[in-house]
């Protein structure tokens, strides 16, 4: 039968605190393992993080880089190519997230040149487009609203 008083932890579980200040003897005495004067002996004698002595800190030497554009988030391309299977007439922002070629969140498209277009589409004012792009619907029978 186990009772609540024999419950010990695993050994080696539970290491046992470095006991300072204790004499000569033990090893961590007098100074208490912190050595002899300076910013590190001393009570709440610390520094902030990153903090080199003031010596210029690695994370101010190093360049700054990064950043994530609000259209590469909200915005997509699509390929000229991929609106042959589309089936409405009108490509618009709806019609595109109806198609499923689109997410919910996207909130600008541009329509790029990669390929052929085979039918005749109207593309909506929501829509942007390149050059080449604009160009090869219009030579496909397509209409551009702008």
């Amino acid at each position: 039968m186990m009772r609540l008083n024999t419950i010990q932890p695993a050994i080696g579980s539970k290491k046992t605190g470095k006991r300072l200040g204790r004499g000569i003897g033990s090893g961590r005495g007098k100074t208490s393992g912190k050595g002899h004067k300076g910013q590190h002996a001393r009570a709440g004698g610390y520094h902030k993080l990153g903090f080199e002595g003031g010596q210029m800190p690695l994370q101010r030497r190093l360049p700054k880089f990064g950043f994530r554009s609000k259209t590469s988030q909200y915005g997509q391309e699509i390929r000229l190519f991929e609106l042959n299977d589309f089936e409405a007439k009108v490509v618009n922002l709806e019609s595109l997230r109806k198609a499923k070629l689109i997410k919910d969140s996207i909130k600008t498209v541009k329509i790029i040149l990669n390929g052929e277009i085979k039918k005749k589409l109207t593309i909506g004012q929501d829509v942007k487009l390149t050059k080449g792009a604009k160009e090869a619907i219009i030579a496909a029978g397509g209409k551009v609203e702008s």
